[in-house]
């Protein structure tokens, strides 16, 4: 079965408060509940886009497929990039246990790989 996995996207990105966020990009209160709750199986595809552009994403982040069938084998299906397991990491957590010293490295590096340009440091 497919369904929408925000949590994801919110660990990922380093969002604690999800509501606050959701509702300062332009998604009422009410619709930013269920994305929260996860009260939702439709989702028409004005919302789709907006939320992609607000997360900086596709629909393939926010969507995650369990097999009705346990015993499915999965490997070669697909659908198998939208199969996940729960963990995730945060990366704004993993950052916070670097030390200090080795985070301007790490941006280096992160701006290198997405062409950014060079850091001061």
């Amino acid at each position: 079965m497919l369904y929408f996995n925000f949590n994801r996207i919110f660990k990922i990105r380093g969002i604690d408060k999800p509501s606050t966020f959701l509702v300062r990009n332009g998604i009422s209160e009410s619709f930013a509940t269920k994305i929260i709750r996860g009260d939702h199986r439709k989702m028409n595809l004005d919302s789709i886009e907006k939320l992609c552009i607000i997360f900086k994403c596709t629909p393939n982040d926010f969507l995650q497929w369990i097999p009705d069938n346990k015993n499915e084998n999965i490997a070669g299906h697909p659908l198998e990039p939208l199969y996940r397991t729960d963990k995730v990491a945060s990366i704004t957590a993993t950052l916070n246990s670097v030390p200090l010293d080795r985070l301007i490295e790490i941006e280096k590096i992160i701006l290198s790989e997405i062409g950014k340009g060079s850091v001061e440091g």
